[in-house]
């Protein structure tokens, strides 16, 4: 299960990393590959980006479960 304190790294490994990076885009971190976004929480990501983490963390659980 993703938590909102779970770093991005760790979170895509959950599940489906190509249905939780394309969240992660929609939510506009277009910048998945830069060193800082794999250091980051999903918490502090959704700050920067001005989106609701509870929402984030929603839609992430939702892609890790994805085939």
């Amino acid at each position: 299960m993703i938590t909102k304190d779970m770093l991005i790294s760790d979170a895509l490994r959950q599940g489906n990393i190509d249905a939780m990076a394309e969240v992660l885009y929609n939510f506009g971190m277009h910048c998945l590959g830069c060193a800082l976004a794999r250091g980051e929480t999903i918490e502090q990501a959704a700050a920067v980006h001005g989106v609701d983490p509870e929402e984030m963390v929603k839609a992430l659980n939702e892609a890790a479960k994805t085939k």
